[in-house]
């Protein structure tokens, strides 16, 4: 027998997460189809250390982060416990252009400090600065598998039901919604449906009803395994306490780091190359096998410009990101079927917003901003 819901959310990482708890919290009834777990290793919201920061060449997007973290703490009230460490964040290199990024956040009205590099160098020895340096106080670290858990947990006080191990294979359009057909020919009804896959969404948009303009006006994505290490603070600078998140572009590497949460032991930063990893199809073609150039790229760089941390990674990953060429989000609606990619090179900040952004599209009770929307209609 086939079982039926109003809306279906295909995918339980921030984004669906958020979308299913803000659609629970209106009242309707909802289903989430998760193909792993919540959170699951193999798409882009495990793991407990995500970037949160309001500094942002385009005032849109610094608005946004303002906006999205009024809802963080409307979740972190419900939840009980805070899911952003606000260790603060640092911004420099002359290729960021943090003068720029200043000016941003203060037409804004973001707290923020612009320091030169010896200010800087002063506060942390255990960071090479080469240019004028952002400070945003307000930033800090999120916790991607704990906000993803407390928003379904959210859902479901709401009424919202769960299944795991549900692999969507395809979506048939019928005269009163739509009918999901799992890997192994079970089926879920709904009248609406969000799909929030995260990686895996350009392998299913082809399985997608949907009309042929608006897929052409879907911008390409790229997914990426990227890769990520953790190395030990040195003596002087132990504790994570004494670590800023931080985004350095010296217009040769671009690299982010941040203070390693849980899942590498509380012990050291992890650091990246941002967009270093290959590109791959989609979430169905990772390997999790780290790149060894990539690797290479990344401890040169801890040995030349992070001088508090031992350049011997201890722990690697493999991780998802999902962009489009412009890094805008796609949050779009064609008939009952909303996409919701939030690109999570950069996404997890917005988890709360781009879920009640995608509610209100799906129930017809809040547009989104246009530079969401498919080009072609």
């Amino acid at each position: 027998m086939t079982e039926s819901s109003k809306y279906l959310v295909v995918g339980a990482g921030l984004a669906g997460a958020a979308a299913a708890w803000k659609l629970a919290a209106a009242g309707h009834e909802v289903t989430i189809l998760e193909r792993d777990e919540p959170a699951s290793h193999r798409g882009s919201s495990h793991g407990s250390a995500r970037i949160f920061r309001y500094a942002y060449a385009d005032e849109f997007y610094a608005r946004a982060v303002a906006e999205s973290r009024t809802l963080w703490n409307e979740l972190e009230q419900l939840h009980g416990a805070d899911l952003i460490d606000p260790v603060g964040a640092v911004d420099h290199g002359t290729h960021r252009d943090p003068e720029q990024l200043a000016r941003v956040l203060a037409a804004v009205g973001v707290e923020h400090n612009l320091l030169t590099a010896d200010q800087a160098r002063q506060r942390w020895p255990q960071i090479q600065f080469e240019s004028p340096v952002l400070w945003q106080p307000g930033a800090g670290v999120i916790d991607a598998e704990g906000s993803v858990n407390a928003m379904v947990a959210q859902a479901r006080k709401h009424g919202a039901r769960l299944l795991t191990d549900w692999t969507v294979a395809s979506v048939q359009e019928r005269s009163h919604g739509y009918r999901l057909v799992r890997d192994n020919g079970e089926t879920f009804d709904a009248e609406n449906v969000v799909i929030a896959a995260g990686g895996w969404l350009p392998q299913l948009l082809g399985q997608l009803p949907l009309p042929s303009g608006f897929l052409a006006g879907i911008p390409k994505f790229t997914v990426r395994q990227e890769q990520v290490f953790h190395f030990h603070y040195r003596e002087a600078n132990k504790t994570r306490q004494a670590w800023p998140t931080f985004i350095h572009n010296n217009g040769y590497i671009e690299v982010y780091g941040l203070p390693g949460g849980r899942d590498a032991g509380f012990d050291g930063q992890k650091v990246a190359e941002y967009n270093g990893g290959r590109i791959i199809p989609s979430a169905a073609d990772q390997t999790g096998v780290v790149d060894p150039a990539n690797r290479e790229r990344v401890v040169d760089y801890v040995r030349m410009n992070l001088p508090g941390l031992d350049p011997e990674p201890y722990a690697e990953t493999t991780c998802l990101f999902t962009n489009t060429p412009s890094e805008d989000f796609v949050i779009d609606r064609a008939g009952g079927l909303t996409i919701v990619s939030p690109c999570s090179g950069h996404g997890a900040k917005f988890a709360p917003l781009i879920g009640e952004w995608a509610a209100g599209l799906a129930t017809g009770t809040r547009d989104v901003p246009a530079r969401f929307r498919a080009a072609t209609l």
